[in-house]
């Protein structure tokens, strides 16, 4: 089953023996996970017929005693594990599940890591109830996830808040996930969140970012993108070099793209690349700005910072020589 069907599923009182939730994405896994915890009973019925553990506190033959008990006064036994991965012997689960309990439903909570799909308790599980494993969304599904997020919650994000948001938190839903609830919370109706608002209340600066080095690059402008990386510069905590890099490098290999797939149409162009529509007029003019050799050659110069920022070329170099080198080399 996907996250979806599960939510949809959860939402229609459609209920399974076990919930084997497993995964390097945190997120997913806790959204299942709280909306049982939270939606099954109803507070009346909570005290005694739910039970939330921890693996590293818990032991099987406890964990199977637990499932094994009766509802009192209430339809299910609602018994949740979480950091499951902690757990010792969990495998041994296999005796539960061959006799499990119709009236309980029994949440497993595994995080950073696959179970082992060869045991026979994994097998069980999929067979006879829900086995989902949440995957880390990659870069350039991030945006369109954010969108949809927004987008339930009845508003509107821009493009730029939205790249903004993926610079400084990365791919962790969870955290991107918190910081768009406050955000949310003090929209008024009809707003839209912008990039503004995500200086303002996040710390995010909407001028000296990434995201805005790459368009001072994709035109051109010396003076903005000289700008930016002397910020970066006075600023290594918040803008270091492993974590900037992988963000040109993806403009980069994205206009590598751009080129390979025009002269297409602009849906198909931005579907091809990953990006939305929106940045494709940012991609027109850096395509003008560089040939497929020159990017060739960007992509070696940013390799060669990489090793550079790690000590290997040219160990010694502070952060804002290393980044003034690149830009020269990137612009001239």
């Amino acid at each position: 089953m996907d996250f979806n069907t599960i939510i949809r599923d959860l939402k229609n009182k459609v209920y399974h023996p076990i919930y084997l939730l497993y995964g390097e994405e945190e997120y997913f896994i806790d959204q299942i996970s709280d909306y049982i915890e939270d939606h099954v009973l109803d507070e009346s019925e909570k005290e005694f017929n739910q039970s939330v553990l921890y693996g590293l506190d818990t032991e099987v033959n406890a964990l199977i005693a637990e499932a094994k008990r009766y509802p009192m006064m209430a339809s299910h036994n609602v018994v949740i594990v979480k950091e499951a991965q902690k757990l010792k012997g969990i495998y041994e689960l296999e005796s539960y599940l061959k006799q499990h309990s119709p009236t309980t439903i029994l949440v497993l909570c595994y995080k950073h890591g696959k179970v082992d799909g060869r045991k026979n308790f994994v097998k069980l599980a999929k067979k006879m109830g829900v086995s989902f494993e949440s995957k880390r969304l990659y870069d350039n599904q991030v945006p369109s996830w954010i969108q949809t997020y927004v987008k339930d919650q009845k508003a509107k994000i821009d493009p730029k808040a939205t790249n903004l948001l993926l610079e400084f938190l990365g791919t962790d839903l969870s955290k991107i996930s918190n910081e768009l609830d406050k955000l949310l919370i003090n929209l008024k109706e009809g707003e839209e969140i912008n990039a503004q608002m995500i200086e303002q209340n996040i710390g995010i600066s909407k001028d000296y970012n990434v995201f805005e080095l790459n368009n001072a690059l994709g035109i051109k402008d010396i003076m903005k993108a000289n700008r930016i990386i002397n910020y970066f510069g006075q600023n290594e905590k918040s803008h270091a070099i492993p974590a900037t890099l992988p963000m040109m490098y993806r403009f980069f290999s994205q206009l590598l793209l751009f080129h390979h797939f025009s002269p297409a149409d602009d849906k198909t162009l931005a579907s091809k690349m990953g990006v939305n529509p929106f940045f494709l007029k940012d991609y027109k003019v850096a395509a003008k700005n560089y040939s497929i050799k020159k990017i060739a050659k960007i992509m070696a110069y940013m390799r060669e910072a990489d090793l550079q920022s790690k000590g290997v070329m040219g160990g010694g170099v502070n952060t804002h020589d290393i980044y003034k080198e690149l830009v020269f080399k990137i612009l001239h």
